[in-house]
């Protein structure tokens, strides 16, 4: 019996997904068309990736997305609920990292130096990382709230990343956006609720996605800690976050679940 209520935890729900092309977007979205999404919007920068997911379920369908485009963000949400009249769920996976910073880093560590990362930092890395992950953000909160708001209801489950915590050396930029992504997701959160929404914010360690796989294997070895779990799998985030969007996370508001393997306590 508990096996037919969890498969049908979203049944009937209409949702979207960014950052559904790859990693734990894409994982995300398999899992809400496995448990009963009446649509799944799978959102990315890039649309192949996309529609590959999309294309193995038949409630899927992808569209192109650039989340540090505030219309085409508008844009994007409002075209969900024009062609399926509500938007029930919504899980912002999207974001980027900077594998030239982690290199920089793998390198100094490598010849037994300090990073030095802060002063050679481009005004372009830094703008980058923000306009995507802590721009990016604003624009899928604001859009998802302003549709689910006349509903009276609706789930919002924001990726951060643990690396807010930590602060890893060398990663000033990275480490601020997501700072500030789970910050700004819990200040809308304390309004949203009022509205019957719920945010909340799942922060995860080393994750084996697109990203992991562009890490230097030199930082890598030094997340390989025999004490803590090794990296999770998206699909471990995407039960996490998906825990969030469910009926059973009602009480939850502004929350920020760090999901590292047991690295560190927050």
């Amino acid at each position: 019996m508990s096996g037919e209520v969890q498969l049908a935890r979203f049944e009937g729900r209409v949702a979207m997904v960014t950052g559904a092309g790859s990693g734990m977007g894409a994982a995300v979205a398999r899992q809400l068309a496995a448990e009963g999404a009446r649509a799944v919007v799978l959102a990315d920068v890039n649309l192949e990736s996309a529609a590959a997911v999309a294309g193995e379920t038949p409630v899927g369908r992808a569209v192109r997305l650039d989340v540090a485009d505030a219309d085409a963000v508008d844009a994007a949400v409002e075209a969900v609920v024009r062609e399926h009249g509500r938007l029930d769920v919504l899980v912002h996976a999207a974001g980027v990292d900077d594998p030239e910073a982690k290199q920089w880093i793998a390198d100094a560590l490598g010849a037994g130096r300090p990073p030095e990362v802060t002063d050679r930092l481009p005004d372009a890395a830094w703008r980058r990382v923000m306009r995507v992950n802590l721009d990016g953000t604003f624009h899928v909160l604001r859009a998802a709230v302003r549709v689910m708001r006349p509903a009276g209801a609706g789930a919002i489950v924001v990726i951060g990343s643990s690396s807010a915590f930590d602060t890893p050396v060398g990663y000033p930029h990275y480490a601020a956006s997501k700072a500030g992504v789970h910050a700004l997701s819990q200040a809308v959160a304390k309004e949203a609720v009022a509205f019957g929404i719920r945010v909340n914010v799942v922060a995860p360690g080393p994750t084996e996605t697109g990203m992991a796989v562009r890490t230097p294997a030199l930082l890598r070895t030094g997340f390989a800690d025999p004490r803590v779990r090794p990296y999770a799998t998206p699909e471990e985030i995407a039960d996490i976050a998906l825990f969030l969007a469910g009926d059973g996370a009602a009480n939850l508001v502004g929350a920020v679940l760090l999901a590292n393997g047991g690295r560190f306590t927050a």
